[in-house]
C-alpha cells in the first residue's frame, strides 16, 4: 500500500520544521510553501537556516545518523515565497528534474505600473555576469532562451497583479522579464526600485502541476495568493 501521510499526523510531530507549511508529503516526495526570507538551500554564508536543513532534520527525527535523506529538485530565490517540491530518493529527484520542462508552474507577482497587453508572452535569452546579475542578450549562442507568459488580474494606478506561466527556468527569469520591460517586481532591490514602505519583494510561486515519480498520478499543489500583494492593489 502507498504511504500518503495523513497532514493532521505531520503537523503533530515535534520535529515538523517551524515556520515551514507541508502540503504535500509521501515516500517519494516533500512538497511545502516556503516564507519569504529563507533559503531553500544553503550558501557559503549560510548553512542551517534553509529549507532543505530544517527538512533533512524533519525526515531525521532529530537523529542525525538515520540515513534518510530529502533531495533538491529546484529552488526559489530567498525573497521569494511559495511552493517547493523535495525529493525523497534519488529516483524521484531524477524523475522530476528530467521531467520539469513539461510541469505547470504558475506564479503570482505584483509589478510597477499598468502593462498595455493585459495577456501575453516574454521571450528573450538570458545570460550571467560575473556579478551574478542577469540580462538579456541578442545572440542566441550566449544566453539561455527564456520564456514568461504572464495575464493581469487587477491593477490600480501604481501597480498590477499578474498571474505568470514560467515555461523555462532560467534564474531571476521573471524578475528580469519584467524589469527589462519597464515593470519590475514590487520590492526587487536588484532588478527595480528601492522604495520605501514595500515590505518584501512580490513574487510568490502559486501552483505546481506534476506527475508523481512512483505512482505516475497527475498531481497539483496550490496556495494562496499572499494578503501582503493585495494590500498593494489597495
Amino acid at each position: 500500500m502507498y504511504e500518503d501521510r495523513n497532514a493532521s499526523n505531520r503537523q503533530l510531530s515535534k520535529h515538523h520544521p517551524k515556520g515551514l507549511v507541508i502540503l504535500h508529503e509521501d515516500r517519494d516526495i516533500i512538497v511545502i510553501d516556503k516564507p519569504a526570507g529563507l533559503l531553500t538551500m544553503a550558501t557559503e554564508r549560510e548553512r542551517e537556516k534553509t529549507a532543505y536543513f530544517m527538512l533533512t532534520d524533519y525526515v531525521r527525527k532529530g537523529n542525525p545518523k538515520s540515513n534518510n535523506r530529502i533531495f533538491i529538485v529546484h529552488r526559489l530565490d530567498r525573497e521569494t515565497s511559495g511552493i517547493v517540491i523535495f525529493a525523497r530518493t534519488e529516483q524521484a529527484k531524477r524523475f522530476l528534474q528530467d521531467n520539469w520542462h513539461n510541469f505547470s508552474k504558475k506564479y503570482v507577482a505584483v509589478v510597477r505600473g499598468s502593462l498595455k497587453e493585459k495577456k501575453g508572452i516574454i521571450e528573450s535569452y538570458l545570460a550571467e555576469n560575473q556579478v551574478y546579475r542577469v540580462y538579456s542578450v541578442s545572440n542566441p549562442a550566449k544566453g539561455k532562451y527564456s520564456k514568461t507568459g504572464y495575464t493581469v488580474l487587477r491593477e490600480n494606478q501604481r501597480f498590477s497583479l499578474l498571474e505568470i506561466d514560467l515555461f523555462t527556468g532560467t534564474k531571476n527569469q521573471i524578475r528580469v522579464h519584467f524589469s527589462e520591460n519597464d515593470h519590475p517586481v514590487a520590492g526587487d532591490h536588484t532588478y527595480g526600485i528601492s522604495e520605501k514602505g514595500i515590505k518584501r519583494l512580490a513574487l510568490h510561486s502559486k501552483s505546481l502541476s506534476i506527475i508523481h515519480p512512483f505512482t505516475k498520478k497527475p498531481l497539483t499543489f496550490e496556495t494562496e495568493i499572499p494578503a501582503y500583494f493585495f494590500e498593494l492593489l489597495k
